[in-house]
């Protein structure tokens, strides 16, 4: 089987096993950019950890899950965003003001939309969670 988004099968995967209540899930393949959003994950504590298994394939990555995660996935097309319109972006994606985050692929890196307003950069969105 061929994944087309890698990042996409992943938070779906994490989303499934959320929703079942389980405490892991592994992920596969694993690229760069899904360990990527996967670490903003962990520092805004929708995660509680995870662990790169390498298996000579493609990779897979064991997530511990927290249980806070009410709904995460990508958002396609991937947006631009200017420093200055991440407000109208979280009215969009996210429930309310001050829940949940959006991933956003910068030219420093991927990080949380609340790291980039504070830098005052634009970038990409990939993905929200709340």
């Amino acid at each position: 089987m061929v994944v087309i988004d890698v990042v996409a099968n992943a938070l779906s995967t994490i989303m499934n096993n959320e929703r079942r209540g389980k405490k892991e899930c592994l992920v596969y393949p694993a690229s760069k950019l899904l360990m990527n959003v996967l670490r903003v994950m962990m520092e805004g504590g929708y995660i509680r950890n995870f662990e790169y298994i390498d298996d000579g394939r493609g990779g897979k990555i064991r997530i511990e899950l927290t249980g806070r995660i009410n709904k995460c996935g990508v958002i396609k097309p991937r947006y631009s965003v200017k420093k200055d319109e991440y407000e109208m972006w979280e009215e969009k994606f996210l429930p309310a003001r001050d829940i949940g985050l959006l991933i956003v692929s910068t030219s420093q890196g991927i990080m949380s939309h609340l790291e980039a307003k504070k830098k005052g950069i634009g970038g990409v969105l990939l993905a929200y969670v709340y």
